[in-house]
């Protein structure tokens, strides 16, 4: 009996099951790298659901960032809604990490605020790959983070069974031990409170929470209930509490680890005080030893993660748990976009080596923190097992490691690559605004790419003064703000996106006609053949999609001619396809989808949390523009900050 049941009002077009054979059965005969050459809109999510089903194994599918992620879990959910569909990404709403800069001599106390909601879908995920099969987890890249051993939480997992005798004390001390907060007013997710006999535990993975109801020491009835109407949804004769942190530990592995750490400690001290390089040498004796106090006192410090290999009882050379360790020896891995992906797979470890050289060697954290990391890009191959990469444009990479490639080029909305017009910059302006007045007669929307932010903004701007609604989409609107652009783009309340970076991958905008490519000849990753193909990719669900590349003087770059020549020969392959089999193309347009995967607050509360955790970071910004006695700065930030706070009260 299949585990996996694909629920979907479609059915695998040619092109679709071409590709889904090949590499279900390239998997089958054990290949561990194979390649999806697909081009945008030819339904690539419904291919990888297809092969999953097939194969009927746990999945992880990864995107190289949040809004992707978003997406690719909301899809599967709807093709899969009887089975468990997870999104895995970071927390953190702000993240900022501990660091030293040397030329100021500053250092930056690691700063974040974290999302609940996102935090509870983490831990959904980890405690359902223990515990089902039927299992797929969209995640970004940070699933390659250590996240805390997986023996330690699963050691930890208390369980507990109506018709038991329990010491109510020593259940008490256990949800202590997995990190669960004693409850008063704040009843949260990773919280417990008491009521008589009556103990109401809130697992940092669920929305509902267990009642535990004692007849003296007997465990007499377990509820799954709503925390605040106490509504009943079942009644349980045993469950599993796991632990509310994923770094999770016990009292006796840290009186073990506290002699390692002290040893290390004494050892870098003696480098100090030979050198007498006393201050440096007391500012780590102070942080460390706090560090032990708090461990010892409560088992949990804020930044314990700098002791994980100590934790772990791991050997530097040894990988970190990470979210794969979660998983069963047998899944599959998926990478979206893979040609963004993987390189970012492989710059995070360098990333994070850098940052934390400079703390290490400055002497405010142990050697032994450098394995607090992720994974190193070899430690993440070995880990994954059998992999597809899914791309458009595939690099070198997944091409030359891949068994087998696969090209996926005819569309199930049946639509031709566009014919690509290439104009003069210098009547840019005027083409535009006579294009947004074609778009706007027939209800469909603009993106537009430059090659700066400068450049964006004045478009931007120039745009809304001649009544155009228009967004200006750029890397600092946070990850819930930039989806409800795009969803406010599908609906009509934006005309049009202008963008730098943002505009490439996965993101499904049937109502984009006319994509407009500002500085299309420059030299650079983006406007480089593949970036080209993955910015006119956006408007490949629209039959009257259209594609404008502005260059100085209509001249055409390397990377332009050969975009123009790939469109060409596939706009060919289709169009025979169509006479073939006697088919119009057609815009298919999908359900504007809420924003269903970061929970049920509304986006008015999100936006109050957002702007909560901005103005956090501006503090934390102005002051270490202080510090450096960049005073002019500092006031810029001060007076950005006094208007914040005006919108928040």
């Amino acid at each position: 009996m299949s585990l996996f049941k694909l629920k979907s009002p479609y059915e695998l077009i040619n092109g679709q099951k071409n590709t889904v054979d090949k590499i279900t059965e390239s998997i089958k005969a054990g290949n561990q790298k194979q390649a999806i050459l697909g081009v945008t809109g030819s339904g690539k999510t419904f291919t990888m659901a297809n092969i999953i089903a097939n194969l009927d194994r746990p999945a992880l599918v990864m995107a190289h960032n949040k809004t992707l992620a978003a997406q690719l879990a909301q899809e599967f959910k709807e093709f899969f809604p009887d089975n468990e569909v997870h999104y895995f990404v970071s927390y953190y709403d702000y993240y900022q990490p501990e660091a030293y800069v040397v030329k100021t001599d500053t250092y930056i106390e690691k700063e974040a605020t974290i999302n609940e909601e996102i935090d509870r879908l983490r831990h959904a995920a980890t405690e359902n790959l223990l515990t089902r099969r039927d299992v797929i987890i969209v995640a970004s890249v940070s699933c390659i983070y250590g996240i805390g051993e997986v023996d330690d939480y699963t050691n930890q997992i208390l369980e507990l069974e109506v018709g038991k005798i329990y010491e109510f004390e020593s259940i008490l001390d256990n949800l202590v031990a997995l990190q669960f907060k004693r409850a008063w007013a704040d009843f949260k997710p990773g919280t417990f409170h008491i009521l008589g006999d009556t103990i109401e535990i809130y697992p940092s993975s669920r929305e509902t929470v267990w009642t535990l109801e004692f007849f003296g020491n007997e465990l007499d009835r377990i509820t799954r209930r709503q925390p605040l109407t106490w509504e009943i949804f079942e009644n349980r004769q045993k469950i599993k509490v796991f632990p509310a942190k994923h770094t999770v530990t016990t009292t006796d592995k840290i009186n073990q680890i506290v002699p390692l750490i002290k040893k290390e400690l004494e050892e870098r001290l003696k480098i100090f005080t030979d050198a007498w390089e006393l201050v440096k040498a007391e500012r780590l004796k102070t942080k460390v030893e706090y560090d032990i106090e708090m461990m010892l006192e409560t088992g949990y410090v804020n930044w314990i993660e700098n002791y994980s290999m100590y934790l772990s009882d791991r050997k530097p050379w040894e990988s970190p748990s990470t979210l794969l360790s979660f998983f069963p020896k047998d899944f599959l891995t998926f990478i979206d976009e893979s040609h963004m992906t993987i390189p970012q797979i492989g710059w995070m470890y360098a990333w994070d080596r850098a940052r934390k050289e400079n703390l290490i060697q400055n002497w405010f954290r142990l050697p032994s923190a450098f394995e607090n990391r992720p994974l190193k890009f070899d430690e993440f191959e070995k880990l994954t097992g059998q992999t597809v990469y899914v791309s458009a444009t595939p690099a070198d990479y997944e091409v030359n490691n891949s068994s087998i490639v696969v090209e996926q080029i005819i569309r199930p909305t049946w639509l031709l690559d566009p014919n690509i017009e290439v104009k003069d910059m210098n009547f840019m302006v005027d083409d535009i605004m006579s294009n947004i007045v074609e778009a706007r007669s027939r209800n469909e929307r603009v993106l537009i790419t430059t090659i700066t932010k400068k450049s964006s903004e004045q478009l931007s701007e120039y745009l809304a003064s001649n009544w155009v609604k228009v967004r200006y989409l750029h890397s600092e609107v946070e990850t819930l703000e930039r989806l409800e652009i795009i969803r406010d783009l599908r609906s009509g309340k934006i005309e049009v996106i202008v963008g730098v970076n943002l505009l490439r991958e996965w993101l499904d905008l049937p109502e984009v006609s006319f994509i407009w490519i500002i500085d299309a000849d420059k030299q650079g990753f983006l406007r480089s053949t593949r970036s080209l193909l993955q910015i006119i990719g956006r408007a490949a669900r629209n039959v009257n999609w259209r594609v404008t590349m502005y260059s100085h003087w209509a001249r055409l770059s390397k990377a332009m001619e050969e975009v123009i020549e790939i469109t060409k020969n596939r706009r060919e392959l289709q169009d025979n396809y169509n006479k073939e089999h006697n088919i119009e193309p057609f815009t298919v347009l999908s359900k504007i989808k809420e924003l269903a995967m970061t929970g049920k607050k509304s986006y008015a509360l999100e936006k109050w949390e957002n702007l909560s955790s901005k103005i956090k970071r501006l503090e934390l910004e102005m002051d270490i523009a202080s510090v450096n006695l960049e005073f002019e700065k500092a006031a810029e930030i001060r007076d950005i900050l006094l208007e914040l706070r005006k919108g928040k009260k």
